[in-house]
């Protein structure tokens, strides 16, 4: 079997920024032990694999370790190959998780897409010690997602410096551990580290928008805010909230269009 492999990077203008994602149309949905090996073998943060079902398209995304239950920069890559490589003329793409329900993908100016996705529930918990150990600085807020720790700090040079123990992240029971704080360019700044899903640090991460756009939209009294990932790729987001949904918008470029033969 031959399926056609389109790499893009997610989050970012040019070749070399951003997320970079894997994105396989499928005409039916292969096993699951083969989307994974599929994963493992592209070695990115996530490869999305989707099958169209009259007008929505059936998403799914792999880490090379586990499959997960939502992932913004390769749902952006997967709208961009849909707009731009398979005649998609519509403004909006719907996708539709199992594990996340439905998720929109807007076509707006200038190369810009916006997600359309649900809120994550995120609330305040007592300081873990542990945690606090292994990214190595204790924040003044600790707050649970579903999936994710979001740690807040006192400024970006605290995000910037964090050099996390990726062994003791591997630990933790939960996908991912967000770090954030107020940006000197930007309203929030934040980085990603996911080590347990065999991703140390996640270079732009849209699904953990989902959790840091309700809290800075409380915080700084605003419901539309930029925010930037501080990861060596980097990335650039304009972020909304809505109360339940939440809108993530941002730029992809091309990196490949290959085959991959199974």
């Amino acid at each position: 079997m031959k399926l056609t492999l389109y790499q893009i990077d997610a989050f970012t203008d040019h070749v070399f920024g951003g997320n970079p994602a894997a994105v396989c149309i499928l005409d039916s949905w292969l096993d699951a032990d083969i989307m994974q090996k599929i994963a493992q073998e592209n070695n990115l943060a996530e490869t999305a694999f989707m099958v169209q079902k009259n007008s929505i398209f059936e998403l799914r995304w792999f880490t090379p370790e586990t499959e997960v239950d939502l992932c913004g920069h390769a749902t952006l890559a997967s709208a961009h190959v849909l707009f731009n490589y398979h005649g998609y003329t519509e403004k909006t793409i719907r996708f539709y998780s199992h594990r996340s329900g439905n998720l929109l993908v807007t076509k707006g100016l200038d190369g810009w897409m916006t997600l359309d996705f649900p809120t994550d529930d995120i609330v305040p918990i007592k300081g873990l010690p542990e945690l606090d150990k292994a990214i190595g600085l204790t924040p003044f807020k600790t707050l649970k997602g579903k999936t994710d720790y979001l740690l807040i700090y006192n400024s970006q040079e605290e995000i910037e410096a964090i050099q996390p123990n990726f062994y003791l992240l591997a630990q933790l029971n939960c996908r991912g551990v967000i770090v954030s704080a107020e940006g000197r360019h930007s309203d929030f700044v934040s980085r990603f580290f996911a080590p347990y899903c065999g991703i140390p640090e996640d270079p732009v991460t849209g699904s953990a928008h989902t959790s840091l756009t309700p809290y800075w939209a409380k915080v700084l009294g605003k419901n539309k805010m930029t925010a930037k990932q501080l990861s060596k790729r980097g990335g650039n987001l304009i972020c909304e909230y809505l109360g339940e949904r939440v809108k993530i918008s941002g730029k992809a470029v091309p990196y490949l269009i290959g085959e991959i033969e199974i």
